[in-house]
């Protein structure tokens, strides 16, 4: 399968499994401003103490998402699961989630792979810069698949 194919099924996909995840009445996550959950992939994919990247459609457009996965981190349906901007604002490229993860103070980061810089998971605040953040994305788990609110 062509990786042009491949993306149009996911793409399919994920409005078929976004709007059956939004009508599950049990637990209706569709938030106040209309942005909508959406199934990245499953839980499968994951490489534990890594990041991958997920392709993420925003109202604000698309986004590319770096998701780590840290098992045992965490509680509830995010369980080890951390969601951040995949854009590294030092080196202007995408690729925080080929980043190192690690423990600094006692708090999971990831090291951005191009300058080193380490962000916070749970916040995405940067620990060598105050006035740099990467946006966090929430994200859990439904059974094994992997859901991230865009």
């Amino acid at each position: 399968m062509t990786a042009t194919a491949l993306k149009k099924e996911m793409d399919m996909a994920d409005v078929q499994n976004s709007e059956a995840f939004e009508n599950d009445a049990s637990d209706n996550h569709a938030s106040e401003n209309n942005t909508a959950w959406q199934k990245v992939c499953t839980k499968d994919d994951l490489v534990a103490f890594s990041g991958i990247a997920a392709w993420l459609e925003t109202a604000e457009g698309p986004a590319q998402v770096a998701i780590f996965y840290l098992p045992g981190l965490g509680q509830g349906k995010g369980d080890g699961l951390f969601a951040l901007d995949h854009h590294d604002p030092f080196s202007n490229a995408n690729v925080i989630a080929r980043g190192i993860v690690g423990d600094l103070k006692g708090a999971a980061v990831v090291a951005s792979p191009i300058y080193k810089q380490h962000f916070r998971l749970e916040d995405g605040q940067c620990l060598e810069d105050e006035d740099v953040k990467l946006r966090i994305w929430k994200v859990e788990f439904k059974g094994d698949e992997v859901w991230v609110e865009g």
